[in-house]
């Protein structure tokens, strides 16, 4: 039942659609331009660099506010596996801002929520997983190769991690946050599909930060 929760609460947080609110804000639904998408590249794309950091920072941050918010919730009785009610919380989140019922389930591909999953669980993750992501951004300029290539780094992560012990639970609650884990990034390179297409076919575009908004 508390894994039930985790996902409901963190599907309510997900479902503030930051990219969304700073589309209306200028007056378009940000939706029906550009990738499609409610997340922070097409922001970043259609209305520049500051509606792409809100949209990231926002995004972000409704996962972590969601996991202290169950961390907060369930700290008395259930300290002994917090990273994993913390990951189901994850979960809802990014599928809230997937699938968000109120626009009809469109909305972005999670990977701002997915980073803000990073920062509030382990910050080491975090920091992997972003250097990766910065690093192949800076290099191809590819989001889509750089956050399918971050979501991957960061399942090694937590395989690893949790091996070692580092989140203190058992085996088998280890195992599963690691399932939970390995599911969102399936969820994520599935979201990312038509992206992969087009990096195949030679067609992606590629994003610079110093022209926002440009294609190639």
């Amino acid at each position: 039942m508390e894994r039930l929760i985790c996902l409901g609460i963190g599907y309510i947080f997900g479902m503030f659609q930051t990219g969304y609110l700073v589309g209306k804000s200028h007056h378009i639904d940000i939706r029906q331009c550009g990738s499609g998408n409610a997340g922070t590249t097409n922001a970043l794309r259609t209305l520049g660099k500051k509606a792409g950091a809100i949209t990231l920072l926002g995004d972000m941050f409704k996962c972590v506010l969601a996991i202290l918010l169950v961390d907060h919730l369930f700290k008395n009785n259930y300290q002994d596996i917090l990273p994993l009610l913390g990951m189901y919380t994850a979960a809802g989140c990014v599928l809230g801002h997937n699938f968000p019922f109120y626009l009809h389930f469109k909305g972005g591909k999670g990977v701002a929520a997915s980073a803000g999953m990073l920062l509030a669980l382990d910050w080491k993750v975090f920091l992997i997983a972003a250097g990766v992501f910065l690093i192949l951004f800076f290099t191809i300029h590819y989001v889509s190769v750089g956050s399918i290539s971050a979501y991957v780094t960061a399942l090694i992560c937590f395989v690893v991690f949790g091996a070692m012990g580092c989140y203190g639970m058992d085996l088998p609650h280890t195992v599963e946050m690691d399932v939970v884990m390995g599911l969102m990034t399936v969820l994520a390179v599935y979201r990312h599909r038509s992206n992969i297409s087009r990096l195949l076919s030679g067609k992606e575009s590629k994003v610079y930060l110093g022209k926002a908004g440009k294609r190639e």
